[in-house]
């Protein structure tokens, strides 16, 4: 039985395991995206995620550790150069997994996984757009019937009066009806 097993071994022994899972890692930190099948993806997120926290330190020792897991320079240099400083105010949820249609030759499921903060779809090319960074905790409503509404303070608004001034007398301009009349009014008293 495997109970509490949660690694998927992926049908490979443990270091074809690790080295395609490094390969992959490399590829996704290079590229930004990667397509793959549905379980490579959810076993590269569980990979990856944890060296994408550890490179928002930038030490030695940080940098030491995430080139034991992906033996390439290059990527780590990137990783740290221009992935660290985007991923800085993100807590956590670095990847982000779309399922894709089956594979035509052996009806796999494919899925796309890609950095979140490098799609400009989603973020409309802006990534200062991110959530705010405080986590809270969710739960019943408990503390929320406790706390007393908050008053809004009354705003004090000066109304003004209206200020009624004499007019000029002006002389209204007789409507076309009264016009007309006034007009007969002349002829018959010419």
């Amino acid at each position: 039985m495997r109970h509490g097993k949660k690694v998927n071994h992926l049908g490979r022994t443990n270091s074809h395991r690790k080295a395609m899972l490094s390969n992959m890692a490399t590829s996704l930190i290079v590229h930004k995206r990667i397509q793959t099948t549905l379980a490579k993806a959810k076993a590269l997120r569980v990979y990856v995620e944890p060296l994408l926290t550890k490179s928002k330190n930038d030490t030695t020792h940080s940098r030491r550790t995430v080139f034991s897991y992906l033996q390439d320079k290059d990527a780590v240099s990137e990783l740290f150069r221009d992935i660290a400083p985007k991923i800085a105010s993100r807590p956590g949820g670095y990847t982000r997994i779309i399922k894709l249609e089956n594979r035509l030759g052996d009806n796999a499921e494919m899925a796309l996984i890609e950095l979140v903060d490098y799609n400009t779809v989603y973020t409309k090319g802006d990534a200062a757009v991110a959530k705010k960074a405080t986590r809270r905790r969710g739960g019943s409503g408990k503390g929320a019937a406790k706390a007393a509404p908050v008053a809004e303070a009354p705003v004090a608004v000066a109304v003004e009066e209206p200020v009624v001034e004499a007019a000029p007398a002006v002389e209204e301009a007789p409507t076309t009806e009264e016009a007309a009349a006034n007009e007969e009014q002349a002829e018959k008293g010419e």
